[in-house]
């Protein structure tokens, strides 16, 4: 009964710090589109934006870009939300203070076998890496206290007390960020069919019968031109924040893997 009650404290530590988010993206882009086509209706669409029918600002302009430019400006908040969501969720995982000194001071702690001072850290540390690490040192006292397996067999398994409790953390640091680089095609091919769609318009005035209508030709060019801009505003802004939110996740993912490794050798040359 003794070698079991260690388990208990580890899945809880896990809970505790695993890292907090939107769970339901697809809320979010619902939301974006409510707000898109309020904005495209009752701000870009309004008459003080007009005269005569032609726009007087950029905001008529932008109205000017058709049906398209709602789904593009939903496709915009949607990156610009699930950017600012991953923000919170990865300062969260990184714990009250700076990773590099958190890991010193648990490699430090394991140099003396002081597993309690490591353990008080990772208390005081908090996040998914603290996470990890306390999950670990509870194995690792486990593995102590286990007179029946070898060292090796010892070793194995605090290998894989990291890597479990590693494989709780990933998924929730990582999450909504696939959607995040799904538009970046997406805003991109989006602002394309934009821009066909407008193009089309525009020769459509050209090859009217007699003078084309300038009318006409000006909307397709505008729309042309509006679904371009932000189609690539998307596509740019979505790029930005998955490579931001990625290479975070790396250099939090690396700190797990030298803490681990640290603890695994620490077992090894103590027992």
């Amino acid at each position: 009964m003794e070698a079991q009650k260690p388990n208990a404290p580890q899945k809880n530590v896990a809970a505790n710090h695993k890292v907090r988010g939107i769970k339901n993206a697809f809320l979010v882009i619902i939301c974006c589109f409510i707000i898109a086509v309020c904005l495209f209706i009752f701000w870009f669409g309004a008459d003080v934006h007009f005269e005569n029918g032609h726009p007087i600002d950029l905001w008529g302009t932008v109205y000017m870009g058709g049906v398209i430019v709602p789904v593009l400006q939903t496709l915009f908040l949607t990156v610009i939300v699930l950017s600012v969501e991953r923000g919170i969720a990865l300062h969260s995982a990184k714990g009250t203070g700076s990773i590099s000194k958190f890991v010193g001071e648990v490699k430090k702690a394991l140099a003396k076998n002081d597993i309690k001072a490591a353990q008080a850290a990772c208390a005081k540390q908090k996040g998914s890496v603290a996470a990890v690490v306390a999950a670990t040192l509870v194995k690792y006292e486990e593995m102590d206290q286990n007179t029946l397996l070898t060292k090796e067999q010892k070793l194995t398994s605090l290998q894989q007390a990291v890597e479990e409790a590693t494989a709780l953390e990933m998924p929730s640091l990582q999450q909504n960020l696939p959607i995040v680089a799904t538009m970046t095609t997406l805003g991109t091919l989006v602002g394309l069919l934009g821009t066909v769609l407008g193009m089309i318009k525009s020769f459509q005035a050209l090859s009217a019968s007699g003078a084309p209508d300038s009318t006409e030709l000006s909307t397709g060019i505008s729309e042309a031109l509006v679904n371009t801009a932000f189609g690539i505003a998307t596509g740019a802004c979505a790029v930005i924040s998955y490579n931001f939110y990625t290479n975070k996740i790396d250099n939090l993912t690396y700190a797990i893997d030298e803490i681990g490794f640290s603890i695994v050798q620490t077992f090894a040359a103590t027992h």
